[in-house]
């Protein structure tokens, strides 16, 4: 009865465990966060994931943000003549 008990508290864990990780996931792929709050377990699973990573956040930092169309650009002054 006792191995039974140990048992059952065991899987319940485990499971526990699993379901949390889940719904971690499934938020993190909603949210757009997965690297930072995954990424130890994706590196678990993919040992290259770290590598994958670190080049998005380099090209996330090589974009520059386009000028708006049709207007003008933000780090010009109104009065560039003067």
């Amino acid at each position: 009865m006792v191995d039974a008990l140990i048992f059952l508290v065991f899987a319940g864990c485990v499971a526990a465990i699993l379901w949390i990780l889940w719904w971690l996931a499934s938020r993190v792929r909603r949210r757009g966060i997965g690297g930072e709050v995954m990424g130890p377990f994706d590196e678990i699973w993919h040992p290259a994931a770290h590598r994958f990573r670190s080049e998005i956040r380099v090209q996330d930092a090589r974009v520059v943000p386009m000028p708006p169309q049709g207007g003008r650009r933000h780090d010009q002054g109104r009065d560039a003549d003067e």
